[in-house]
C-alpha cells in the first residue's frame, strides 16, 4: 500500500519531545543503575528521528496516518489502532472505558431546579467519550445557577482530556467568584498556558440570577438561542475560542428573561448534523423549531428537539458528540 504523507509536525510536538528527551537524559545522570531509562530514552529518539524524517505519524505496519487523538496523547506511538497488539489493545479499552466512567462522572445532575429556573440538558458522545462540555452548579444559598456548555477540539479521549480539564479549571474560577468577564479572560490564559499548542475549546459561561438576570459570554461557540413569546434570537459571540490568544478578552451579554422564557444551547452535533442526501440541519431550523414549542418545559422541549432532528437524519448514523440543554425562567 502506498504510504499517506502526514501532516506537518508541529514545533510543539518536537519541543514535546525534546522536553522528555532532557528530563529522562537528566534523570539517567542522576542514578547508579540506568537501565531501566534507557528503553524510555531509545523510544523518544526514535520519535524524533521520525520527526526529521518526515514519517512521524505513520503507522509502521500499513503506513496510514495514526489517529491525531492518540498521538496527542501519546507522541511516542507507532501503530495505528488497526495494528495494535493483543496486549496494546487490551489497555487501549481500558483506557477507554476509565476515561468514559470518568467523564460521566464529571456531569452535573441531568435535571436541575429552583424556586426561579429549571434546567435540562441531553449529552450524547458520537463514541465512548467525548469532547462536548457541560456542567450547571446552582448557589443553594441564592439560587443562583452557574453553567459551562462548550466542544473541545478534537474527538475521542484526547478530547475528553480537555474537557475534564475545563470542568476544573471552571468549578475552582466559579469559587473564587469574579465578575464573569475576568473570569472568562483568566480561564482563557490558564487553557493557553497549560495545555499544548493547537488545542482550544469553544463555550458558552454564564449566571442566571434569582431576579431572572443571566449574563453570558461566548467564547466562539454556537450562538445560544432566546426564546421569548414565540419568538427567537441569537447571541453571538462574545469573544474567541478558549486556548487560541492568552491575552483575548471577552464580552458579556445582560439578558432579562421573564417566566416561561428560556435559554438554549447547543453543540454542533446538532447543526452539522447530516441527513442522507448530505443536507445540513442547520442553525436556522433549530431556532425555527425551538420557537415553535417554546412554551414546553426544559425536559420536553430537548426531546422534541431530539425528535425533530432524528426524523430529519432518517436513521443516518451521527457521527460528532451531540449535547443540548435548555434553562427555563419559571
Amino acid at each position: 500500500m502506498a504510504s499517506t504523507a502526514p501532516s506537518p509536525v508541529p514545533d510543539s510536538v518536537r519541543q514535546q519531545l525534546l522536553e522528555r528527551r532532557e528530563r529522562l537524559a537528566t534523570t539517567v545522570k542522576q542514578v547508579s543503575d540506568s537501565t531501566e531509562f534507557q528503553a524510555p530514552l531509545d523510544e523518544v529518539d526514535a520519535a524524533l528521528a521520525r520527526v526529521s524524517s518526515g514519517t512521524y505519524g505513520i503507522c509502521e505496519t500499513c503506513h496510514d496516518p495514526i489517529e491525531p487523538e492518540r498521538l496527542a496523547i501519546d507522541p511516542l506511538i507507532r501503530f495505528c489502532v488497526d495494528h495494535l497488539s493483543d496486549s496494546e489493545r487490551r489497555a487501549l479499552e481500558e483506557d477507554i472505558e476509565l476515561a468514559s466512567r470518568i467523564q460521566r462522572k464529571l456531569l452535573p445532575n441531568q435535571r436541575a431546579r429552583t424556586a426561579q429556573w429549571e434546567a435540562y440538558y441531553h449529552y450524547s458522545p458520537a463514541g465512548p467519550v467525548g469532547g462536548d462540555y457541560c456542567d450547571l452548579v446552582i448557589d443553594e444559598v441564592d439560587g443562583k445557577i452557574f453553567f459551562v456548555f462548550g466542544d473541545a477540539s478534537g474527538k475521542g479521549v484526547a478530547a475528553s482530556m480537555l474537557t475534564a480539564h475545563l470542568h476544573t479549571l471552571f468549578r475552582t474560577l466559579h469559587a473564587v467568584d469574579l465578575p464573569l468577564d475576568q473570569l472568562m479572560a483568566r480561564a482563557n490564559r490558564i487553557f493557553c498556558e497549560t495545555m499544548l499548542s493547537g488545542h482550544f475549546a469553544t463555550l458558552v459561561c454564564g449566571r442566571a440570577s434569582a431576579g431572572g438576570a443571566i449574563e453570558l459570554a461566548n467564547a466562539g461557540h454556537c450562538p445560544p438561542v432566546l426564546l421569548h413569546a414565540g419568538r427567537q434570537n441569537t447571541l453571538e459571540a462574545t469573544g474567541v475560542p478558549l486556548g487560541l490568544f492568552g491575552t483575548a478578552k471577552f464580552g458579556v451579554h445582560r439578558i432579562e428573561l421573564v417566566p416561561g422564557d428560556s435559554l438554549l444551547l447547543y453543540t454542533d452535533g446538532l447543526t452539522e448534523a447530516r441527513n442522507a442526501a448530505g443536507d445540513e440541519y442547520g442553525a436556522e431550523r433549530i431556532g425555527r423549531f425551538a420557537a415553535s414549542r417554546a412554551e414546553l418545559a426544559p425536559e420536553h422541549l430537548v426531546r422534541e428537539c431530539l425528535t425533530d432532528l432524528a426524523v430529519f437524519q432518517a436513521g443516518t448514523r451521527p457521527t460528532d458528540d451531540l449535547t443540548l440543554m435548555v434553562l427555563q425562567r419559571l
